[in-house]
Formats: C-alpha cells, sequence, structure tokens
C-alpha cells in the first residue's frame, strides 16, 4: 500500500515522504479499515507517541494521522460488531500506525457507523475537533444552559465546533482569534469576537468556561477570567496559572463511540459543520501539509475519490 510516514522528529512536516509499505494486519478485536479520507494534526509529530509505542520502543518510520473515515476491509480474530463493506470512522490509537496510507488497523472499540449521506472527507475532519470540543465542554466543563463560554482560536479546527456545539447548547459564545476571523467567527456561532490583536481583553469580564487551544500568556490570562466557581478547560497541558476560585481541567482527547454518534448526527442534520480549509490527494499530501500560504481551516487527505 502507499503510505506518508514520518522517520525524523526535528523534520516536522518537511520530514514526511510517500512509500510503499505492506497492508498491515489486524490483530484480535482489530478492523482493518480502507482508507477514503484522513485527518491529520501537525502538532502530532511533537507527541512521543508519534515515534515510539507504549513500551518507549522506537517505532519509525511511523505512519501519522488518526482521524480516519472508510470502509471495512476486514476484520481480527474474535472481531465483532462489524462487517466488510460497512462505513466506519473514528480516532485511532495514538502509539500505532495512523490512517495517512490506503489501510490502517483500527481497535474496533475506536469506531463509529458511518451514515451514507455523510461524505468521507467530512467525516475524517470530526473525531479530534468533535470528540475534543464534546469532553472539554460537557465531560470536562460541566456546562449548561444559560452559562458563558470564551472560546479561544473560534475559527480553527477546535474552536469552531466548540462555539457551534456550547451554542447550540444554551451558551452565550466568545470567540477570540485574528481581525480578519471576526466574521467567520460569528458563523460559526460566537456572540461576541476579541480580536486578540487590537481589542481590550480585560472588556470581556467573568466568564463560567474558558476554552484554551493554547496555553502559555493566553491561558494565564484566561484564567484570571474564570468566574468563581467556574471551570478552566485546557487541551494544551497542565495550566501555569489556575482560577483563583474554579476548577482547571486538561485533558487528552479519547475515542468515544457514542460521542461520535452524537456528532455525526448534528452534521446529518445541518447544526453542525466542520472547518474543512483543504483537500488533497495522498499523493500530493506532503506538499499539502507545507503549503505555500497559510490555510484556514483542517486539510483533509483524501486517499480514494
Amino acid at each position: 500500500m502507499k503510505a506518508i510516514v514520518v522517520s525524523d522528529e526535528t523534520a516536522g512536516t518537511a520530514g514526511m515522504k510517500l512509500v510503499d509499505r505492506p497492508d498491515p494486519v489486524p490483530a484480535g478485536n482489530d478492523v482493518l479499515v480502507e482508507v477514503h479520507a484522513s485527518g491529520f494534526t501537525p502538532g502530532e509529530l511533537s507527541w512521543p507517541s508519534t515515534w515510539t509505542d507504549r513500551l518507549d520502543r522506537d517505532r519509525t518510520p511511523s505512519v501519522p494521522g488518526h482521524e480516519v473515515a472508510g470502509v471495512v476491509a476486514a476484520l481480527g480474530y474474535g472481531t465483532a460488531g462489524w462487517s466488510a463493506g460497512q462505513r466506519v470512522f473514528g480516532l485511532t490509537d495514538w502509539t500505532r500506525d495512523g490512517t495517512l496510507a490506503e489501510f490502517a488497523v483500527v481497535e474496533a472499540r475506536n469506531l463509529a457507523p458511518l451514515p451514507g449521506d455523510v461524505d468521507f472527507t467530512v467525516a475524517a475532519s470530526l473525531p479530534i475537533s468533535g470528540l475534543t470540543a464534546w469532553q472539554g465542554l460537557f465531560v470536562h466543563g460541566r456546562l449548561e444552559a444559560g452559562q458563558s463560554v470564551l472560546v479561544h482560536g473560534v475559527t480553527g479546527g477546535v474552536g469552531s465546533v466548540v462555539a457551534q456545539l456550547a451554542r447550540e447548547a444554551g451558551a452565550y459564545v466568545v470567540g477570540t482569534g485574528r481581525s480578519a476571523d471576526r466574521e467567520a467567527a460569528r458563523e460559526f456561532g460566537a456572540n461576541e469576537f476579541v480580536d486578540l490583536e487590537n481589542d481590550e481583553p480585560a472588556d470581556v469580564g467573568d466568564v463560567d468556561l474558558v476554552f484554551d487551544v493554547f496555553g502559555g500568556d493566553l491561558g494565564a490570562w484566561s484564567a484570571r477570567l474564570v468566574r468563581a466557581g467556574g471551570t478552566l478547560v485546557t487541551i494544551a497541558g497542565p495550566p501555569e496559572v489556575r482560577p483563583a476560585d474554579g476548577r482547571a481541567v486538561d485533558f487528552v482527547v479519547e475515542a468515544d463511540r457514542g460521542q461520535l454518534g452524537e456528532i455525526v448526527q448534528r452534521v446529518r442534520d445541518g447544526r453542525l459543520r466542520t472547518n474543512i480549509g483543504a483537500v488533497a490527494s495522498l499523493d500530493d499530501a506532503v506538499a499539502a501539509f507545507n503549503p505555500a500560504e497559510r490555510v484556514k481551516g483542517k486539510t483533509i487527505i483524501r486517499v480514494r475519490p
């Protein structure tokens, strides 16, 4: 099969290359997925799990990408609940070869059924952004109707989904970003927009929940905006500054079939749209991940036409 691999931790996306590799073989409780579309997060090239397995052994050259949409090609011994030809999507294991390939092995529990009216390209953009937003808001953030939410990077892959889910849940949404993002922020559900290049952040006031994707100085400022009893949720690692009278939660997204079902249903009925910035073939994937100009939104690799 064709696959994108990485071998040099210091090279970033420029170190990716397209190679021929043996087709993977599913073990027990595994599903072999014929990949139709794959999502990739550039930050994963800095994760230890990209370079080593669960026992900290080198596993390079490794196949990156952990979001998949495709068709069941085969089942490992004892694997139940799926059938060949079934459409699926999901979030793969961090420490195994990923989805920038023509085939990928995925634990059966990490997959969800993909309805026939949802395109593979759209489905591949959902697992990380959708599950991160869902778990941050409802599992860790305990969001309730009537609360206020500050969403950093509101037009990004995660932030845009956070804003839409929060707005649908009855929250008042304040989004942050660059000045050029103001209109898009409104389209994704933000009631207010804070231009971090020109606006005064202190004007935001206290909020019930902050969803932080950046950390650093912005995360520290965010912690001071959480009102008493509120929550700072972050995916940027343990926060350096915590709310004075509230909770701080940093988390790593996990696969969840039920939550994927909730997310894809919202796509089907028009309540949720993902922010796809570019779509490229597997042959053109390396160039797509190293664009000459900044691409707004998520880049999806369409492995099969």
